[in-house]
């Protein structure tokens, strides 16, 4: 999908200072900052996450990503006795043998699970991009002994805390392996204030994948080949849509599902929509958003919904201001 041949990534940049970065999740979930960005007017505001439903109104419907991020991350031993780094990729079937892995692995090789070598499984296909087929479902597995795949630019293991903070408070359809990061400090609380205001409350699944922080390897934004993740929206959230005054995307990952439906008229099914600036936006009116790493996918989504100018200024004003960046950092609403 071409928007204009001429963008480039090196176009999209910024210098990042990795003491922004939010290396935890805010004590109390909710306590986040939030900047609040008119993409009309370019107006900033200096808010908390608590009061998100000061920029709704009444009309709106809040979309919201059901998906539940899997324990993904788990370590296997090859046939030398070495450990293998390995991360079970987001659901897109029935099964999931899919995995993306550190160093090296041959076909035929069989993988022992460091916790229970008893447990093995063997590599059938070697895909490219350190991504690998496996012979067996993997996600019992996973569930029984992986733990939380943290983005890796956290530069730490994961510990008790991030088991139940990098999950959204309403995660149920189990299959993401990475976390709809904009929704981490959604509350029932803060939920509650934006119904008494009139704002509907509508949900769909989105399984994220680790091409979330993939790197963008072409300067050209038009020869990337944006990675694939499963959608689906549910008949009560189409019939919301239908009747909604604004639609407000809470995250990119909700972002993708809608204006993929809204292109293609498709409920459910695979994506591959590479949203940057030049996209002509269908059905989203309004974006809860965080933070994002330079020259990342989700930055392009922002841009293009923002103004890369406005988003630019955004993100400068957040620097100086100490917002948290990133996954566990603070959060923008982007509207008009």
């Amino acid at each position: 999908m071409c928007y204009n041949s001429n963008m480039l990534l090196s176009d999209y940049d910024y210098a990042l200072d990795e003491s922004l970065i939010a290396k935890y999740p805010p004590k109390v979930r909710g306590a986040s900052r939030l900047l609040g960005l008119n993409r009309t007017t370019g107006q900033l505001t200096d808010s908390h996450y608590r009061d998100l439903a000061d920029f709704l109104q009444a009309g709106d419907v809040l979309v919201l990503n059901e998906t539940k991020v899997m324990s993904a991350r788990m370590f296997f031993l090859d046939e030398q006795g070495r450990e293998r780094e390995v991360v079970l990729l987001e659901k897109h079937g029935d099964k999931m043998e899919t995995i993306l892995y550190r160093g090296k692995l041959r076909e035929g090789e069989v993988l022992a699970l460091r916790k229970r070598p008893e447990i093995k499984t063997k590599v059938l296909e070697i895909l490219g991009g350190g991504i690998a087929r496996v012979d067996q479902d993997l996600l019992e597995i996973a569930v029984k002994y992986g733990e939380v795949p943290l983005p890796p630019y956290l530069k730490r293991e994961a510990d008790q805390d991030d088991t139940t903070r990098y999950q959204t408070e309403f995660a149920k359809h189990l299959g993401s392996a990475a976390a709809p990061t904009a929704s981490l400090n959604l509350t029932e609380e803060i939920l509650q204030k934006a119904k008494q205001k009139g704002v509907r409350v509508a949900k769909l699944t989105l399984h994220v994948g680790l091409g979330t922080f993939l790197p963008i390897r072409t300067d050209d934004l038009t020869d990337h080949k944006m990675h694939s993740e499963y959608y689906e929206i549910p008949p009560a959230t189409l019939a919301a849509l239908q009747e909604a005054k604004r639609v407000v995307a809470v995250g990119t990952t909700v972002v993708r599902a809608l204006e993929s439906f809204a292109e293609t008229k498709q409920p459910s099914g695979e994506t591959k929509i590479f949203i940057y600036p030049g996209y002509q936006f269908k059905l989203v009116g309004a974006m809860l958003t965080n933070f994002h790493a330079p020259k990342s996918t989700v930055l392009m989504m922002a841009a293009a919904f923002a103004g890369w100018e406005n988003l630019r200024r955004a993100y400068e004003h957040a620097a100086a201001n100490r917002y948290a960046f990133l996954s566990y950092g603070d959060s923008m609403m982007v509207y008009s």
